[in-house]
């Protein structure tokens, strides 16, 4: 089962990937990523405030813990605004 959220996170990144990020005050270290992909969204459609066309998202599905305890958590990376949102958690 999946849960969406839409939680800001601050996230780490190496060699464009990412390995760690802060969820809700906890640190969690990335383990393995089990999927990317990119989206590119309808830039004619939706605008941000400033005018500019959005752009492309990122997203990583990844194997993370903040401890002993793996789950598998999506991160989406706005790249226009460089921004990090953690989408999904999976039970």
């Amino acid at each position: 089962m999946t849960r969406v959220f839409g939680d800001p996170v601050d996230v780490w990144v190496s060699d464009g990937r990412p390995v760690r990020f802060v969820w809700r005050g906890r640190l969690y270290t990335v383990r393995r990523v089990l999927e990317h992909w990119v989206t590119t969204r309808d830039w004619w459609r939706e605008k941000q405030p400033d005018g500019e066309a959005t752009g492309e998202r990122e997203f990583w599905r990844v194997e993370a813990t903040p401890d002993r305890e793996i789950g598998v958590y999506e991160l989406r990376h706005d790249v226009a605004a460089d921004s990090w949102l953690l989408s999904r958690v999976w039970d």
